[in-house]
């Protein structure tokens, strides 16, 4: 498989795709339309804030199966027409988190104490002590828009300088809140109150302008503002009128809303205001991070395997991802079994998750259920992303059940496909950290799901094994194991054969005819 690198991406994350035996691609400063024009031959790409993955990117990646960001923002990325696509967006919320939250806090001296204007002056020869009188960070209110991981750390480092600490971020709690040791209020409260405002938000049709002339004039006389986040939260024009009317007394600003900025850009030459070149990420140990992060997040993805930073899919954190990455592969076999023993469309997919992983979110294993279900059937490549949409599109009901109590094993996954026709149920356990298929529709069993396996329920009595025996035989298919399994129900079994070749039809019609089979159903994994 392709790997495609783009933006001068760290060396270490190459190194880690290459010795997983990936053919890696290094491009930097790649042009729009060179991307567009090679797109197609990748199975991977790996960008930072420069190349922008549009909609017509996407739509010519034929083979792209992951997008990887190194870094945190996806903004240059078309999310929803990766994941219309079936491909997995990732990115790497905390490779730079530390140098994102040190330069915020380096911005906000630079700013307070006009340290980047003083060391110009000076260096030029100049001894200006009495114009640079600056302000000190303790005592005043700082304002943090987005309490993430970098607002959290700005919030964190503020504290240390002694700094009333106050944030707004609609999705953290109170709770989570008073843990951070920061007052939670609303924006208005933000506005008001603040004489440091830092923003830490995507940028999002909600978050754009967020700070603009309108609530700008409604801020203390005299407020600083600073963006390490992304370009276009703070109106860039609306700032620079601010700050030459003295409303604002100085602003720190490190992206914008097209980098590299132009000569003409509203914010340079403004007294007052810092301005970086888009540096909140750019520390060695960031770039190496950002970097191994997305490398093992597109090597995962790229072995079929789920990814914990993927952004169009459920988040999981490594701690859930330890306890239920041992039941992904069965999971997704016990959706293809059951997909290949269900009559007729299915209806219904219930996944149930019995003892201790039921601890844990296992959203993600019943992903990996309908995953294995569809592929086999479906044209469209199947994945963590497209998965339950590909089954909400077919009409299908997913449910999900956790049942504490476990009576035979330590902890259990039962899948049930309901047709029109019939209903299927399958379980299946780990043995280590082996997955078997443990019972198919209440026959007692013990099955590698990885090898073609021929099903047949049959009357127990004389004879019946050998006759099948007989006919792959005849037809020089080997039959490598072989298990019969009981049910409570007095006089029927269940025949699982392991074979080493596929079966034609002819033959499983020969099996099926046999008197006392009650059907033959062939299952091939390797179609997984």
């Amino acid at each position: 498989m392709k790997v495609l690198a783009a933006d001068g991406v760290s060396p270490k994350g190459i190194e880690i795709l290459r010795d997983a035996g990936f053919e890696v691609v290094v491009k930097d400063k790649l042009p729009a339309d060179e991307l567009l024009a090679t797109i197609g031959d990748f199975d991977a790409l790996i960008v930072r804030s420069a190349s922008k993955v549009t909609k017509e990117v996407i739509e010519k990646a034929d083979k792209l199966k992951i997008i990887g960001r190194a870094g945190v923002g996806v903004d240059n990325i078309d999310v929803p027409a990766a994941t219309e696509h079936g491909i997995v967006v990732i990115n790497s919320p905390g490779g730079n988190t530390i140098a994102a939250t040190e330069h915020t806090m380096g911005m906000m001296l630079a700013m307070s104490r006009f340290i980047p204007i003083a060391n110009e002056t000076t260096q030029k020869g100049e001894w200006n002590r009495k114009k640079y009188v600056g302000v000190e960070l303790r005592g005043k209110t700082l304002g943090v828009v987005g309490l993430g991981r970098i607002g959290a750390g700005v919030a964190k480092r503020a504290q240390s300088f002694e700094m009333n600490v106050i944030g707004y971020d609609p999705y953290v709690t109170e709770e989570r809140a008073q843990k951070m040791g920061v007052e939670l209020v609303d924006l208005d409260g933000i506005i008001a109150r603040s004489d440091f405002i830092t923003v830490h938000m995507p940028l999002t049709a909600e978050t754009r302008n967020m700070f603009n002339k309108d609530n700008i004039c409604k801020m203390k006389k005299g407020v600083r503002l600073i963006n390490c986040a992304r370009g276009g939260i703070i109106n860039e024009q609306d700032l620079a009128d601010a700050v030459k009317s003295g409303q604002v007394a100085g602003a720190a600003i490190d992206v914008y809303t097209s980098e590299p900025i132009p000569e003409n850009h509203p914010l340079i030459g403004v007294p007052g205001i810092v301005l970086t070149p888009h540096l909140g990420a750019s520390t060695v140990e960031a770039q190496i991070g950002v970097s191994i992060d997305v490398a093992e997040g597109i090597k995962a993805a790229l072995n079929d395997e789920p990814v914990m930073t993927a952004v169009n899919m459920a988040p999981v954190s490594q701690q859930v991802m330890k306890v239920i990455k041992p039941y992904f592969d069965l999971a997704e076999r016990l959706g293809c079994m059951a997909s290949a023993l269900a009559d007729g469309p299915v209806r219904t997919v219930e996944a149930e998750y019995t003892g201790g992983i039921t601890d844990v979110s296992t959203k993600l294993l019943t992903t990996a259920v309908l995953k294995g279900m569809l592929n086999p059937i479906l044209e469209t490549n199947v994945n963590y992303v497209n998965a339950p949409s590909l089954a909400k599109e077919r009409g299908i009901t997913v449910r999900e059940v956790k049942n504490k109590e476990t009576a035979n094993f330590a902890n259990l996954i039962s899948v049930k496909v309901m047709t029109d026709k019939k209903t299927v149920t399958l379980e299946g356990a780990l043995f280590g950290d082996e997955g078997r298929i443990v019972s198919i529709d209440g026959y007692r069993v013990d099955v590698d799901p990885h090898k073609r396996i021929l099903i047949c329920p049959h009357i127990n009595r004389p004879g019946v094994i050998g006759k099948v025996g007989s006919i792959m035989g005849e037809a020089n298919i080997n039959i490598s194991g072989m298990q019969v399994g009981k049910t409570e129900q007095e006089g029927t079994n269940i025949m699982v054969l392991i074979v080493d070749n596929d079966i034609p039809d002819t033959v499983i019609d020969k099996v099926t005819a046999i008197d006392g089979i009650f059907g033959a159903k062939l299952i091939n994994f390797d179609l997984l």
